[in-house]
């Protein structure tokens, strides 16, 4: 069995270093690499295939980071009060004097990244993002990916108020609706809402998870998805509680109790390929057909990152025009008596054009075929 894994492990760093040295670099395959189990497997491979997900020149990072002003900063003191509160976060065992210097890195990282992008508001959990980033990256590497992930996947959590993040928490209950109606009815009818999930969602799970590999495996995940991906993994850990789901009091305050508390013993690899099936079989396209709210994150098209050439709030504008378009397409299929693919079907239709392994996972699968069918856009995201 340990023979076979390292022989997994070998092979597959191979196909990583392979995907790398490719001109240009296959993104594709790093993206499938990275949801794939055991995900990118080390943090040196980490920080040679994150930047390549965000589509970040390593390159063009300046060698000397801008010093910050904290002393006419309007976020310092909060920044201050919610790292200093952040010594779990920092492996256990580290020197009191390493780890003060790397909260003096976190500090400035934040504001940083708040003071070169003045429409980006900071929330409290930020810091759980970015201290992950710093960990893995260092200083210098962590602040131009922090930054390139902020004015996209986090976009919407740093808005001036939070009703974009409430209308991205309100995906989690139409998926489990879709996959466990008995789960749904008996949170509705306990009305335990969705606020349980705010700190998986804003900190990508950094905030509620006390072992690290758990993190990074989840945000090499993340990275290499649609940024509603978190949302999807909120619904199968609550999925996969069934049984505890059901046999809790039908009282919100015990429901909120049980479900705010993230067991220490999840199955991650079985839920990252889970929760990736769930986003080909109900993808944000068809969920947003039921909200009228725009997002940044509704923005992205399934499985595709934000052009580098538009800022999220650009193509929020655009949107409607093209929400407009999409309804005139509609009108004119079904003028045409074009044939209604189901959901159930359009996914299996997806995955069985893929002749790849099952042991990738549905997820990978995804990524995979989604990178194909928009592989003219991939030259111009990642050169």
């Amino acid at each position: 069995m340990l023979a076979d894994a390292e022989s997994r492990r070998k092979r597959k760093t191979a196909e990583i270093t392979q995907a790398l040295n490719t001109t240009p670099v296959d993104v594709a395959t790093l993206r499938r690499m990275a949801i794939s189990e055991g995900g990118l497997l080390s943090d040196e491979i980490r920080r040679q295939v994150w930047p390549r997900l965000l589509n970040v020149s390593v390159e063009n990072i300046p060698e000397q980071l801008e010093p910050v002003d904290r002393d006419n900063n309007k976020d310092f003191s909060q920044v201050l009060l919610d790292v200093q509160r952040s010594l779990r976060r920092f492996p256990p065992g580290m020197p009191d004097e390493q780890r003060e210097g790397l909260q003096e890195e976190l500090i400035d990282i934040i504001l940083r990244v708040l003071v070169k992008n003045p429409q980006l508001h900071y929330y409290q959990g930020y810091h759980d993002i970015v201290v992950t980033f710093l960990l893995v990256l260092g200083e210098r590497l962590a602040t131009a990916l922090v930054e390139k992930l902020s004015t996209h996947h986090l976009r919407d959590f740093m808005d001036p108020t939070m009703d974009n993040t409430k209308h991205i928490l309100n995906y989690l209950m139409p998926i489990i609706e879709r996959v466990n109606p008995e789960v749904y009815d008996f949170m509705q009818q306990a009305e335990v809402g969705t606020i349980f999930a705010l700190s998986w969602l804003i900190t990508w799970f950094g905030h509620v998870l006390s072992d690290f590999r758990h993190v990074v495996r989840l945000y090499d995940f993340f990275l290499a998805c649609h940024p509603l991906m978190p949302i999807y993994f909120a619904a199968v850990i609550v999925l996969h509680r069934e049984e505890e789901v059901l046999d809790c009091e039908c009282d919100m305050a015990m429901m909120h109790h049980l479900l705010s508390r993230i067991p220490e013993d999840l199955p991650y690899e079985t839920l990252i390929s889970r929760a990736g099936d769930l986003f080909v079989q109900f993808p944000p396209s068809e969920l947003a057909r039921e909200r009228s709210q725009l997002t940044a994150v509704s923005t992205f098209k399934d499985f595709e990152l934000a052009s580098t050439q538009q800022r999220p709030d650009t193509v929020l504008r655009q949107r409607r025009k093209e929400q407009q378009q999409q309804q005139q397409r509609t009108l004119e299929a079904q003028r045409g008596r074009v044939a209604v693919v189901r959901p159930t079907a359009r996914r299996f239709m997806r995955l069985a054009v893929m002749g790849l392994t099952v042991a990738l996972g549905a997820a990978a699968l995804a990524v995979v075929n989604s990178a194909l069918e928009w592989a003219p856009k991939l030259d111009l995201l990642f050169p």
